[in-house]
């Protein structure tokens, strides 16, 4: 899949930045200013980034319905000298935010910028180095490390945001393996979720909790 394009005007000296609305990793996903995204994000996103992001996610808290990011003020407060438009080491920063989708453009002179980011990929963990996927497997296992109904309750709260926003019921249950829930609660919690948004897949009454 090719990745996401950021679109800028060519000297561009102010952006308009949003907040970028996803209910699964609003949910589920680590604020940039978090631990997890200071061991496990930094490495994928680069220090320079991850200030970034969490200059915006500061001033989101801020100002909710959006803010003015000033090329210069911000380049100099997170040391990046004072250089605007696309060869700037500001706009390097938002592409790479951009190609992990971090970041979106709505237009030449807006962003939207989420304020999680979601957990590693499969992918993303395996290029991390020896120590820090198995620091990131005791995280999760950590993060896990619940009663089964509490399991139970937070796959099934999770495969529900995965249906809502369209995914089929394959993708939805492989997501959850990812997130490292076991198969049987992946499609238990799949089944429950699709039951409670299009209704019983055999035609029965839907009698789960």
């Amino acid at each position: 899949m090719e990745a996401p394009t950021l679109v800028l005007a060519p000297k561009v000296k102010q952006l308009y930045i949003t907040a970028w609305t996803d209910p699964i990793v609003d949910r589920l996903g680590h604020d940039p200013r978090s631990h997890y995204v200071e061991k496990f994000w930094l490495g994928v996103l680069g220090p320079t980034t991850i200030l970034l992001l969490r200059h915006c996610a500061q001033a989101l808290e801020e100002a909710p319905d959006g803010f003015e990011l000033n090329f210069r003020a911000v380049a100099g407060a997170l040391g990046l000298g004072r250089r605007v438009g696309r060869a700037s080491p500001l706009s390097r920063s938002l592409e790479r935010a951009c190609r992990f989708k971090a970041v979106r453009s709505l237009s030449p002179m807006a962003l939207e910028v989420r304020r999680r980011l979601p957990p590693l990929s499969q992918a993303q963990i395996s290029r991390l180095s020896a120590l820090r996927q198995h620091e990131h497997a005791l995280f999760l296992d950590g993060q896990l490390s619940l009663t089964n109904e509490a399991i139970r309750h937070r796959a099934r709260r999770l495969a529900l945001g995965l249906v809502e926003c369209g995914d089929p019921i394959d993708n939805a249950e492989m997501q959850l393996g990812q997130w490292r829930f076991h198969p049987s609660i992946a499609a238990d919690a799949v089944r429950w979720a699709w039951d409670q948004h299009y209704g019983p897949l055999d035609g029965t009454a839907n009698n789960s909790n």
